[in-house]
């Protein structure tokens, strides 16, 4: 009962393109791949700022 089957995969498929349509989907993936990669890089650069904070401190 917790797992999405493809089923339910389809029918959310489905719902997203009548809502969006098929020309604004390729939009939104495009928003939605660079968000995910702006993300990983400032994830990316916190890091080693956060190590050299932790070595201040020793």
């Amino acid at each position: 009962m917790g797992s999405i089957g493809l089923t339910e995969i389809l029918i959310i498929l489905a719902v997203v393109l009548l809502l969006f349509g098929g020309k604004k989907i390729p939009e939104l993936m495009k928003g939605l791949g660079s968000g995910i990669k702006e993300f990983k890089n400032a994830a990316k650069d916190d890091q080693p700022a956060n190590k050299k904070e932790e070595e201040k401190k020793d």
